[in-house]
C-alpha cells in the first residue's frame, strides 16, 4: 500500500523539519510505503535542501508556490499534483506544525484495514488551545449545524483514498474549503479520535480574523441550505414578533440577512477553471529524496 502525506508550509520550516524526523520514526514499523509532498506557499524563509532522518520515507518533494495562496488551497493544489503525477493508495493531508499528531498515523491504518476504501477523517476529540479559541470553536460548530445540517468535526487531518481525491480535485468546492467540500462530497465517512497537538515552535500564524473567514468558507460550501433555513428561520420569527416590531427584535432578523449575504459572497472562493489550472502555479519541485 502506498500513502502520500501532505502537508503545507509558510515560513515554518524549522516545524516541517521535525515533524518530517517524527513521520519517519513513526511509519518505520508500519505496512505501507510513505512518501512526503510539501507545499512551500510561497514562503520567504529559506527552505532546506536537506533534511536528515528520512529512511523511511520512499520519496520527498517539495511544490514551491508562485504566489500565496493560503492553507486550504495549497491542500487543493497538493492532491491535484498527487492525483496527476504519482503511485498512490491513500493520501493524508496534515498541517506541518506539530498540532495534527503524527502518531495519529497509525490509527489511520487501522481503520484502512477495518474498513478500506472510506474517507477517515480525525475527529478532534480534545483541544489544546485556550478557553476562548475553544468557546469560539463551539459556536463555530452550532452555528454550522443550524444552518446547514452537517456536523463538521474534522479538519484538515484525514486519510483519503484514491476515489476521494478525484473527487475533490473535480469539485470547485475544494477551492474554497477543503473540509466542507469532503463533507459535502463524502457523507459515508469513518471517523478517527484526533487529540490537537502543540504547536512544534511559536504561536500560530492563523489571526482571529481569519479563523471566522475560515469557518464561514466552510458553510459557504452549503450556500443553498443556509439561503432556505435563513429565509425560513426570517418567516418564523417575524410571525412569532409581528405585534412586538422593535428595534431589539428586529435584530436577528437583521443578522440572519447579513450572515446569509456575507455566505453568498464567500461562496464566490469557489472556482473550478482556477482549481483546474491550480498546478500552473507551481514554480519548481523539488526533489529532496
Amino acid at each position: 500500500m502506498k500513502i502520500t502525506i501532505l502537508t503545507p508550509v509558510y515560513n515554518d520550516w524549522k516545524s516541517a523539519s521535525k515533524l518530517i524526523e517524527e513521520i519517519n520514526t513513526i511509519v518505520k514499523d508500519l505496512d505501507a510505503e510513505f512518501s512526503l509532498v510539501i507545499v512551500n506557499d510561497a514562503s520567504t524563509e529559506e527552505k532546506p535542501t536537506f533534511i536528515s532522518n528520512t529512511e523511511n520515507l520512499s520519496s520527498i518533494e517539495i511544490l514551491n508556490i508562485k504566489n500565496n495562496q493560503g492553507h486550504g488551497r495549497c491542500i487543493a493544489i497538493g492532491l491535484k499534483h498527487i492525483f496527476q503525477n504519482k503511485e498512490f493508495n491513500y493520501v493524508i493531508p496534515m498541517d506541518s506544525d506539530g498540532e495534527d499528531r503524527p502518531e495519529e498515523i497509525k490509527s489511520f491504518l487501522e481503520y484502512i484495514n477495518y474498513d478500506e476504501g472510506k474517507p477517515i477523517v480525525g475527529e478532534r476529540v480534545k483541544r489544546s488551545e485556550n478557553i476562548i479559541f475553544k468557546t469560539c470553536y463551539h459556536l463555530h460548530k452550532i452555528i454550522t449545524y443550524v444552518f446547514t445540517g452537517h456536523s463538521i468535526k474534522f479538519g484538515n487531518y484525514t486519510c483519503l483514498p484514491k476515489s476521494t481525491v478525484e473527487k475533490l480535485i473535480n469539485d470547485k468546492s475544494t477551492w474554497c474549503s477543503f473540509s466542507g467540500a469532503l463533507a459535502k462530497l463524502e457523507k459515508d465517512r469513518s471517523s478517527s479520535p484526533s487529540i490537537r497537538g502543540t504547536r512544534y515552535f511559536g504561536p500560530s500564524k492563523m489571526s482571529f480574523i481569519n479563523l471566522i473567514k475560515h469557518s464561514l468558507a466552510i458553510i459557504a460550501i452549503f450556500k443553498s441550505t443556509v439561503i432556505i433555513r435563513s429565509i425560513l428561520f426570517y418567516a418564523i420569527y417575524l410571525i412569532l414578533v409581528a405585534d412586538y416590531i422593535s428595534i431589539i427584535t428586529a435584530i436577528p432578523l437583521a443578522s440572519v440577512v447579513i450572515f446569509a449575504l456575507y455566505i453568498i459572497y464567500i461562496s464566490r472562493r469557489e472556482n473550478l477553471e482556477e482549481l483546474n489550472n491550480s498546478l500552473n502555479n507551481i514554480d519548481k519541485v523539488d526533489t529532496i529524496k
